[in-house]
């Protein structure tokens, strides 16, 4: 099965390789539910096993569920031809190098648990020291490590040796010296793998007496699962959308209520509309994680919050209980995932929801999901918006590779400019060499030698630099080089495949190419790589990014279609801040000043807009998805980006602006733009704008005077340019 990894995944996987070289025992990847934690981890082993002798990854999971199984199965399904083990193929065959063996750590720990009689568990333990004795190296995984800080589970990493220990968690505990590989959540809702919000308890009234919390909030739950399936059906999704009610571990009388109401909407156990999930109690759970099974709802308790997928699980309906608060989160993880690992292009199914009357939980979920969970309520497009569209640009192909012919072209132009080299490979080779790039035969490792009577980066830096030469063995430096090759290619997105190619067709004699820049032989190849790494990683990435190359490219072509603003949309804000004053300007109505997520350029510009008599309306767009208005642009290596720029704005003279903000400049003139694709973004906007007739520039606030400037004509990364012009002078 053939697996296009997400661009976090990469990125996670080149984080874990380069933490593996990092003195620190401990490694923490924090990620959250639904992000392809077992994806990454299996290429990670992988890429490992590949670059590293004699080595075994033990892969630890906590109890219930057959977690270590699963786990086992998703590594022989991505990666062909894994080594994988379980406990039971250990205790017979041992271990080997390349294993990556996943055991279910209770079966160690557990008294009683008799999967290890005592004569059993030294043989596991001899199996341990044979491996040792063998020269065999072990590397841990804890996986859901918030789950098994006992004593018990330590004892069992003790006996292993291991040098790396990699926990991974969506809710980690504070290790002294880890090393934090934390995979950002909007990453992950960028590649349609999550939902894109949290939604709690959507059109509450202000003050609610309610009589009965079970009718109240089932209710609402209902009419929300209900609202879903038909979107579904609408998309042509064959969707059951579940909810998940979680009752407190102790309350059998909550249960029987529960069950009660359900009843009485005709949901019930006989009919299979209704499934429960508890220790003492199980109903209908067959097939629960299909997209299409019956059970509309699943009654559980706290233990299911471990490992267990189900991405049809859209609803969550909490009653009233204080648990520890881990836990919770993990329980919000069950609703978020996309049922299809895509976005559908409708707030309300790329969206779950929760519902609760539990404050202590509902703050709880606010804190740890932070911008992800919101206040919200649904509202209307005013009439006289609902004619207006854009001409919107998609990319044509979504899983789109970077393109290895292109990136060998940019790379080599790069080279072209920045070392001046050309079609003769003998001069190039000194054209490189004396911009630092090393041609040595042997492998050169650098250290220092001398002495100093203070630990000061003057005294260390005086000592006498030592460079250790060692033959180079294809044998042993082939792992070495497979490693370099990677890194570089990990650094840009290209896997380790394209890379080498693009390196052998550029450096390797006898591969014809049209954009040859060295012959060297094999050996020496591997030499050039292994000891110019860090020189190839710059220059690759820079590369990628210099706008200088960009024209020289044929952009794959786009696919396009007008769009309008969607007719209702469901609107988030923070309900905790001072102003909620509604702003008239937006094409929607009840649209509040304290909408979320909004950064400080696009606060300060929307109140700019409400209170400008040069602006007669605004809209916000969305930032993913294509039901919002987008633009493509492309990086240097061929991949086709989307661009949503911020605002789309009618002028009270009838013209139509298309506005991106951007972080501010300091009082000092230095930027606090952090995207480093601004300025192509600015060049692809200019040519939207020119070519539909419409206007359009990017707007950043000076600290200095605190105003808003806005760039229309050149962009420049400079605030005193003559490009910055005062907003409210153009606009």
């Amino acid at each position: 099965m053939d697996i296009t990894l997400a661009n976090f995944q990469i990125k996670a996987i080149a984080d874990l390789t380069a933490a593996m070289e990092q003195p620190n025992r401990d490694v923490i990847l924090k990620s959250c539910t639904g992000s392809g934690k077992t994806i990454i981890l299996t290429h990670f082993m992988d890429e490992y096993f590949k670059s590293n002798h004699k080595t075994v990854f033990i892969w630890l999971t906590p109890g219930k569920g057959n977690l270590e199984e699963q786990s086992k199965e998703k590594m022989d399904r991505y990666i062909h031809g894994s080594q994988t083990k379980l406990l039971s193929d250990i205790m017979t065959a041992g271990f080997e190098e390349n294993d990556a063996c996943f055991i279910n750590w209770e079966k160690l720990t557990k008294k009683g648990n008799n999967a290890l009689k005592d004569s059993e568990r030294t043989n596991f333990i001899e199996h341990i020291r044979n491996a040792l004795d063998n020269g065999l190296y072990f590397k841990i995984i804890v996986d859901e490590s918030h789950q098994n800080d006992t004593i018990k589970a330590d004892d069992i990493i003790e006996l292993f040796h291991s040098d790396k220990i990699i926990r991974c968690s969506a809710t980690p505990k504070n290790y002294k010296n880890a090393i934090l590989i934390d995979i950002p959540e909007e990453d992950v809702i960028a590649e349609g793998l999550i939902k894109k919000l949290l939604i709690i308890n959507e059109n509450f009234e202000q003050h609610i007496n309610v009589d009965d919390q079970i009718t109240y909030l089932l209710d609402k739950a209902i009419d929300k699962q209900r609202e879903l399936h038909s979107e579904y059906l609408n998309q042509k999704a064959e969707i059951n959308p579940l909810i998940i009610v979680q009752i407190p571990n102790k309350s059998d009388a909550l249960l029987d209520r529960v069950e009660e109401y359900f009843e009485s909407k005709g949901i019930t156990y006989d009919n299979n509309s209704l499934a429960v999930w508890l220790s003492d109690k199980k109903q209908n759970l067959e097939d629960i994680e299909q997209p299409n099974a019956e059970p509309i709802a699943v009654i559980i308790k706290q233990a299911v919050a471990t490992g267990w997928d189900c991405p049809r699980a859209q609803i969550l309906v909490k009653l009233r209980d204080n648990m520890s608060e881990v836990f919770e989160i993990q329980t919000i993880g069950r609703i978020r995932r996309m049922p299809e690992a895509k976005h559908y292009k409708s707030d309300l199914l790329d969206s779950c929801y929760l519902y609760t009357l539990d404050e202590k939980f509902t703050e709880s979920v606010k804190l740890s999901l932070g911008k992800g969970a919101l206040d919200a309520y649904k509202v209307f497009l005013k009439p006289e918006y609902r004619s207006f569209t854009l001409i919107s640009e998609y990319k044509t192909d979504v899983p789109y590779p970077r393109d290895a012919k292109l990136s060998l072209k940019v790379i080599h132009k790069y080279f072209e400019k920045k070392y001046h080299i050309t079609g003769d490979t003998t001069k190039n080779k000194a054209l490189l060499e004396a911009h630092g790039y090393s041609f040595a035969e042997d492998i050169i490792d650098y250290t220092k030698s001398g002495s100093v009577n203070t630990l000061s980066k003057e005294n260390i830096a005086g000592l006498n630099d030592i460079s250790i030469h060692e033959p180079l063995n294809t044998h042993k430096h082939g792992k070495e080089y497979h490693h370099c090759v990677a890194k570089i290619g990990y650094k840009v997105n290209l896997d380790y495949n394209s890379t080498n190619t693009i390196m052998r067709k550029l450096f390797l004699n006898g591969l014809r190419c049209d954009s040859k820049i060295l012959k060297i032989e094999t050996r020496e190849l591997y030499a050039f790589i292994i000891n110019n790494e860090h020189l190839l990683v710059e220059d690759v990435r820079d590369a990628m990014a210099d706008e200088s190359l960009q024209l020289t490219l044929a952009i794959p072509k786009t696919t396009e279609r007008p769009v309008g603003f969607p007719l209702e949309m469901i609107f988030t804000y923070d309900g905790t801040a001072k102003s909620q004053v509604e702003f008239s300007k937006n094409v929607y109505k009840g649209y509040l000043s304290s909408a979320e997520n909004r950064s400080l350029p696009e606060k300060l510009f929307e109140r700019y807009c409400e209170n400008s008599k040069n602006i007669q309306w605004f809209y916000k767009n969305g930032d993913k998805g294509i039901e919002y208005f987008s633009i493509i642009y492309t990086d240097n290596f061929g991949k086709q980006k989307s661009f949503y720029p911020d605002y789309i704005i009618g002028s009270t003279d009838g013209k139509v602006w298309i506005i991106e903000t951007k972080g501010g400049f300091t009082k000092t003139g230095d930027s606090e733009d952090i995207d480093k694709y601004t300025a192509k973004k600015f060049r692809v906007l200019k040519s939207y704008t020119e070519k539909y007739k419409l206007l359009g520039g990017i707007v950043r606030q000076d600290k200095k005077s605190g105003e808003l400037c806005i760039c229309t004509e050149t962009y420049s990364d400079d605030i005193k340019s003559d490009s910055w012009k005062l907003l409210s002078d153009v606009l």
